[in-house]
């Protein structure tokens, strides 16, 4: 067995990523970093080597106040002197009064043991709180000691340095990293992934990445979009009152919505989604509906009606379902608004209605498996089949998006598509946008004209498969025996029909690359896609759009019901 070779990091890798990260910035925001930015970068640039490694150390930990005591960093020769020369340089500050709008940040830097001792250099009776919460013994300081007195004994002045320090330059650093990973959710580890083999990219030359912003709105409104969505998740652990939150929610809507870039529309679409759901959770129905009327994007239709029709406003809900179907945006909204017409048609007529989902599963073919298969039912049907002298796989999503993923490997991260940014990208920032399709359907299409002739298709996804084995993709999930499965998929369907599903997929990447039967099975001469659905189990509106999509290109595909075998019970049908 050949042993893992171990990846080690140089002690100062976070120094390399930093400037790689500002030097990237450098060149491809010049035009749009501001003042502060660009003073920030030049006095980065001024301190040296181990200023810079500290002052990084402390910039990619999460909070913004640290204690000092047990800073230990090998790589650094003398902590308390470059500390110092930290806090001359204003890089940090040692805790003052003038953080007195952080207190909360501050304590919470304390551990239990800590916060106690803290009090009872305060003077104050701890009696009986040893017992409370972190989260309470909290609260309880501070309606118990003014900060100024916190600040004296946190941080006594005749100590040689500072217990308590604060980052600065904080607004900063986030602005210059969101322009690299063009998003709050990007962080350094993820070069640190890279380097030690955990990931590994497509590889671009820098030259050929674009910006993500072309300006600097742009930048700040995506940037102000992701910093009201953390006070929303903030303002929820803090059990604020729903009805404050949507005040404060509709108030910033109000005040920055309509001037939003483009950039920042989809990402305040689903921070409105967010907020509606956490209404409607809370049973507020009255503040759901207006938040959710300020997006189109689905769920949000669907939840209207929902709740118009719980709060009995049918005429409403059914305009909007008739809004829906002329011009649905998905198959969940599909067949959703299908389904509530069919409801209150029935209604109205005192009579049953099953949805349309409900009804293609009783419709379905039955199977009867021992029941000791109800932990692992799709197994339980291989099984079956494989008894009947069939081959049978577990595939549904992974096959045709991998499919999709390696057929148009290099359409999807072309750069001229103009939606790669930076070198960590998993994939192009447009992948589930509408425009996707739209500017790469001329190559796309061009591309599946190779399968018509098998011998073309098969050198070409070996080569893509063998080349590209193992770089990130999130359409492609990377096994050994995928490439035989791909292969035989290809061989037995008709070039025409993987030209339809490859298409149907792309005109709407976001919602098509779910909903795929669970099996596939096939032999010598035949094939078919098996949707398995044990007796607990529903089928989702996505599931029966493409066994309806499947039906329409003539390509075998069913739902096959499960029951659980009786003593001496044979197979149903099959």
């Amino acid at each position: 067995m050949i042993p893992i070779e171990k990846k080690e990091l140089p002690p100062k890798y976070y120094l390399t990523y930093f400037q790689y990260l500002l030097d990237f910035v450098k060149q491809k925001y010049a035009l749009i970093l501001n003042e502060q930015e660009n003073a920030f970068i030049q006095a980065f640039e001024a301190l040296s080597e181990d200023e810079q490694c500290l002052y990084i150390r402390f910039s990619n930990r999460r909070g913004s106040f640290f204690k000092t005591d047990k800073l230990k960093y090998s790589e650094i020769e003398n902590i308390d002197a470059t500390l110092d020369i930290l806090i001359t340089k204003n890089f940090i500050s040692g805790l003052s009064h003038e953080h007195i709008a952080w207190v909360g940040n501050v304590l919470d830097i304390l551990n239990k043991t800590e916060l106690i001792q803290l009090a009872k250099m305060l003077n104050l009776d701890v009696k009986g709180k040893n017992g409370l919460k972190k989260e309470e013994l909290l609260d309880w300081l501070l309606e118990s000691a003014t900060f100024d007195e916190m600040v004296a004994w946190l941080n006594p002045e005749i100590a040689e340095k500072p217990a308590i320090i604060k980052v600065n330059y904080e607004e900063e650093v986030q602005m210059l990293k969101f322009l690299f990973f063009g998003s709050r959710y990007g962080d350094m580890t993820e070069f640190v992934v890279r380097d030690l083999g955990f990931q590994t990219y497509e590889h671009y030359d820098m030259d050929q990445l674009v910006p993500h912003f072309q300006s600097r709105q742009e930048a700040e409104d995506k940037f102000k979009v992701s910093l009201a969505r953390e006070d929303f998740y903030e303002m929820q652990e803090q059990n604020i009152a729903p009805e404050e939150i949507y005040h404060w929610f509709m108030t910033w809507t109000e005040k920055y919505k309509e001037s939003l870039s483009e950039i920042a529309q989809p990402s305040y679409a689903r921070f409105a989604l967010k907020v509606g759901s956490y209404f409607e959770k809370a049973k507020l129905p009255d503040l759901a509906l207006p938040v959710f009327r300020l997006t189109p994007e689905p769920p949000s239709r669907e939840r209207q009606v929902r709740i118009l029709h719980k709060i009995k406003n049918n005429e409403e809900a059914q305009a909007l379902c008739e809004q829906i179907l002329s011009e649905p945006q998905n198959a969940d909204e599909q067949f959703f608004a299908l389904d509530f017409f069919n409801k209150l048609e029935a209604q109205n007529a005192k009579k049953k209605v099953k949805k349309a989902v409900t009804d293609k599963l009783h419709k379905a073919d039955v199977l009867a498996l021992d029941k000791s298969w109800q932990r692992q039912v799709e197994f339980g049907v291989i099984d079956h089949f494989e008894k009947l002298h069939k081959k049978a796989a577990f595939t549904e999503n992974h096959l045709w998006r991998s499919l999709f993923g390696l057929l148009f490997w290099d359409i999807i991260f072309d750069t001229e598509s103009m939606a790669i940014h930076h070198p960590l990208q998993r994939s192009p920032s447009d992948l589930f946008k509408p425009t996707f399709f739209e500017k790469r359907r001329q190559k796309m299409e061009e591309r599946l004209e190779i399968l018509e002739d098998p011998d073309t298709w098969n050198v070409f996804l070996n080569r893509v498969f063998f080349e590209k084995y193992g770089i990130t993709n999130p359409l492609v999930d990377w096994y050994g025996g995928l490439f035989p499965l791909v292969i035989t998929l290809l061989e037995r369907l008709s070039s025409e029909q993987v030209k339809a599903v490859m298409l149907e997929m792309a005109r709407n990447l976001r919602e098509n690359v779910r909903g795929f039967p669970d099996l596939f099975i096939w032999d010598d001469g035949d094939y078919q896609f098996i949707e398995v659905k044990s007796p607990t189990d529903s089928l989702s509106n996505q599931q029966l759009y493409w066994l309806g999509f499947f039906e329409s290109i003539n390509l075998r595909a069913k739902v096959l019901r499960i029951e659980w075998k009786k003593p001496d019970t044979e197979l149903i049908t099959a």
